[in-house]
């Protein structure tokens, strides 16, 4: 008969293991002798084996009773679904390494591959970190919203730098955004985004973003708190008949003179 020690140390494991695994039920614990020693049998050192040997396998402490009971082929089938779920958890640790390894570049955090691409084009045109930041925050807002959509939407900005006239309007979004309202870029920049708006309603392709109203005007917002220049682009061109930033409207004439400010 064996004391606890000497059953540990058959076992190649600590007292404070086998006490463990008293306390889970996966080892019988022994009444106490009259001298007040717990003694184990040979078949306890059998079973603290098969559960060291089971647990240091890799099989979930909670799996072991269950593999300890089963017959043959219980046991082999067990085993094989417990290989299924160690394989899917290495699957879930690469690919959260993977994510780790890609939020080291910043940006990817909370955004697909295509935004990152499509905000390095941006980069590539000169356009200052500062605005970069803050389509960047858009961004993340859209993803996380509308991940459906994304790739479409990104697909249709890249082709938007095709146009002289983005390329021309990212251009003047270098630096700082903390514009004085007398700022001549100010004032360009609504004449090339009223440009932009005429040709795309002549070409029906204004409406249907998929965006809902409240992703709008948090959209709006971001790029208001970021730049009071966009504000002043915003009056000038709702004196000219459009509203919005994200979503550009036309303003119909009758309803133009009630949502114009007062002089």
């Amino acid at each position: 008969m064996l004391t606890i020690s000497q059953l540990a140390a058959y076992a190649g494991v600590t007292v404070r293991a086998v006490r463990h695994y008293h306390q889970i039920g996966l080892l019988p614990e022994p009444a106490r002798d009259r001298s007040g020693y717990r003694s184990y049998d040979a078949a306890a050192v059998v079973r603290l084996i098969r559960i060291h040997t089971l647990a240091d396998a890799g099989v979930p402490l909670a799996r072991v009773q269950e593999l300890l009971d089963a017959g043959p082929e219980e046991f082999a089938d067990g085993v094989q679904d417990i290989d299924k779920e160690l394989r899917a958890g290495i699957r879930r640790l690469q690919n959260t390494r993977k994510r780790l390894a890609r939020l080291a570049a910043g940006e990817h955090l909370a955004l697909p591959q295509s935004v990152v691409d499509y905000l390095g084009r941006l980069r590539a045109l000169g356009v200052g970190e500062q605005y970069i930041e803050m389509e960047r925050d858009a961004w993340i807002m859209v993803a996380a919203q509308v991940p459906h959509l994304i790739d479409a939407v990104i697909a249709e900005k890249h082709e938007q730098l095709d146009d002289p006239d983005m390329v021309r309007l990212y251009s003047l979004l270098r630096g700082p955004l903390d514009w004085p309202a007398d700022d001549p870029r100010i004032v360009e920049i609504a004449d090339i985004l009223e440009r932009l708006m005429l040709r795309a309603v002549a070409a029906g392709e204004v409406g249907g973003d998929g965006f809902d109203d409240q992703l709008v005007d948090l959209l709006d917002s971001t790029m208001l708190e970021s730049s009071p220049g966009a504000e002043l682009v915003l009056a000038i061109l709702a004196e000219r008949g459009w509203k919005g930033w994200t979503r550009i409207e036309r303003v119909p004439a009758d309803r133009l003179a009630t949502e114009l400010p007062p002089d």
